[in-house]
């Protein structure tokens, strides 16, 4: 068994969560939900999978993952056996094609994760983010991020990169790591690998730029390339370089800026994305 985490430390802090009876019902519902959980066989599979003797295979769905996942936690007195459950059932290559229902997924499942500051992402691996000690807080938290989500069609790309800060309301760093979602993509696209201004100009400037985000010919299409590479050195001159170089007491942000900011980085990303 293996579960993908940030680091060493974050492994150790996993073995020692334990969830309570109310948590561990509440997840088991959504996995084993009737309308679009896990099958009864795909339960038996990823409980096979993970070392987790299945108790009770007659059972109603939910109720056999829970008898089942209760019982190794009781008998381990460790909750890394839940969270092994969910790495494997969840794992994102299992959800290609559905998107959409599979962040609606994790959305639910971190609304109980929050609790012991973990989150489940996107990335298949288990993050840290600040605890949350309220059902409320949770639910605010959760559906915060997803009503951002929705209300500004985040690019999904973007978010890999700063859903773990945006959970935390950590503004000052997310607002850093959606201008890094930018660089990252362009060198995905083109293979080259420096740094923020330096990397806009290498892929999309010149005569013959590596990228074009149109046709190219006309004055007007050039002209279009070279203002976008002006806005996106823009958003990385005013969001990136003060939070790179300044601690966070001395750059304030409000929350709506940031917002503003990840539109503006998602609108920058689908060029990107566009571009040929």
């Amino acid at each position: 068994m293996r579960i993908s985490m940030e680091g060493a430390s974050l492994v150790a802090d996993i073995k020692r969560k334990i969830f309570n009876e109310g948590q561990l019902e509440t997840l088991c519902k959504i996995i084993a939900d009737t309308n679009d959980g896990l099958t009864g066989s795909q339960i038996g599979y990823f409980l096979r999978v993970t070392g987790i003797t299945d108790t009770d295979p007659t059972f109603t769905k939910w109720k056999r993952l829970y008898n089942a996942l209760i019982n190794r936690q009781n008998e381990t007195q460790a909750g890394n056996c839940i969270l092994a459950f969910i790495s494997k059932s969840l794992a994102p290559s299992r959800f290609v094609g559905n998107s959409d229902f599979y962040r609606s997924i994790l959305e639910r499942v971190n609304t109980v994760l929050i609790f012991h500051g973990l989150e489940f992402q996107e990335d298949g691996k288990f993050h840290r983010v600040l605890s949350a000690s309220t059902l409320s807080e949770a639910e605010i938290r959760t559906s915060k991020l997803k009503e951002t989500i929705a209300s500004r069609k985040l690019h999904n790309h973007l978010l890999k990169f700063c859903r773990a800060e945006l959970l935390q309301n950590n503004y000052f760093h997310a607002v850093l790591e959606a201008t890094k979602s930018i660089s990252s993509m362009i060198r995905e696209k083109t293979g080259l690998t420096s740094d923020g201004a330096v990397l806009l100009d290498e892929a999309f400037s010149g005569i013959s730029p590596i990228l074009k985000i149109n046709p190219f010919i006309t004055e007007s299409e050039k002209s279009e390339q070279k203002g976008f590479v002006n806005l996106a050195k823009g958003l990385f001159g005013t969001f990136r370089n003060p939070t790179a170089h300044s601690a966070r007491i001395e750059w304030s942000l409000s929350e709506e800026d940031a917002i503003d900011l990840f539109t503006l980085a998602s609108y920058v990303l689908r060029r990107i994305e566009k571009s040929s």
